[in-house]
């Protein structure tokens, strides 16, 4: 087991450092150069050499990158001249905002998700399946930013029951005082990943309930909820675990969208901003943040699914 985990650690090592050289690289292939990118393309060429020495850019490639490799290491992601202020600083700032919605709709996902998906395979080819089946190919189907518009149109503009506009807090805390207004953010994205979600649980389950154990415990004398719940539930939750790493990605690109249309105070509003102002430090910066959270999550599915399967240790 320990070894399992020290190979997949190492793995995701190697996988960090490739995410760092391709940002490093997309540094030095920002038009007209990081110093153009950052100062302007009118900067006086006298300015743009200081900003190199200074910086460092003048230096040879491999030296500038360990150079980047420590700074990283040191949690130095860059310096926003649009905000003026660290990259760094913007993102302890952001990134809790933005793992509170993502945390609260990866939650419901799997409430809401899994016992649905369960359900359907249960009831398998009748009508309520069917019902379930098309409401979860249009909840995937339809853009983020269109699930917000609709929330938005319906429950704020027409019914006033929730806030149109996320909290705007600094602080974790500010933002979780006005529960109203995370609703609409976190139903938003909620929406996108239960559809796939359940349909997954949905598929996995009715592979299990073609497997001679659950044969085996229905002869036996067990009920269906037993059969459900002990059997079909646990061998159904083993690819789940690694969808929960494999969507990181695609529902952090979400949490951008959700955050751009609520105004949400998180990282994916930073990410936007920064692109609309060409912000490039900031949006690098977002971008390392972002590949190593998804190193993170598949490292954390593999070693939840290490736990749960003893066959993937061997």
């Amino acid at each position: 087991m320990i070894g399992y985990i020290f190979r997949r650690v190492l793995q995701s090592c190697v996988v960090v450092f490739g995410v760092s050289l391709i940002v490093f690289i997309i540094i030095h292939l920002l038009p007209g150069g990081i110093a153009r990118a950052v100062l302007g393309l009118q900067a006086p060429r006298a300015e743009v050499e200081q900003f190199l020495q200074v910086n460092g850019y003048n230096r040879p490639l491999w030296e500038q990158f360990f150079i980047y490799w420590g700074h990283i290491f040191h949690g130095n992601f860059g310096f926003s001249y649009q905000q003026d202020e660290p990259v760094s600083t913007l993102l302890k700032q952001d990134v809790p905002k933005t793992a509170v919605l993502v945390g609260f709709a990866f939650v419901l996902a799997f409430i809401i998700g899994v016992p649905v998906g369960l359900f359907q395979a249960a009831r398998r080819n009748h009508p309520v399946d069917h019902v379930f089946t098309t409401l979860a190919f249009v909840g995937y189907s339809m853009p983020v930013f269109w699930v917000g518009i609709l929330l938005i149109l319906v429950l704020a503009v027409n019914s006033r029951v929730f806030p149109a506009e996320a909290p705007q807090g600094t602080t974790v805390g500010a933002i979780l005082s006005q529960p109203s207004g995370l609703v609409l953010p976190i139903v938003t994205l909620t929406v996108v990943i239960t559809a796939g979600w359940s349909r997954f649980a949905r598929s996995a389950a009715v592979e299990n309930l073609a497997q001679d154990f659950v044969r085996t415990a229905a002869a036996k004398g067990a009920s269906p909820l037993r059969i459900m719940m002990r059997h079909v539930l646990m061998n159904s939750l083993l690819p789940l675990i690694t969808l929960i790493g494999l969507s990181l990605p695609a529902i952090l690109s979400g949490s951008i969208i959700v955050e751009s249309v609520f105004n949400y105070p998180g990282m994916g509003l930073l990410f936007w901003n920064a692109a609309l102002t060409r912000d490039y430090p900031v949006l690098l910066g977002v971008t390392l943040v972002v590949g190593i959270a998804t190193v993170l999550g598949s490292l954390l599915a593999d070693i939840l699914y290490a736990f749960a399967d003893p066959r993937v240790r061997y």
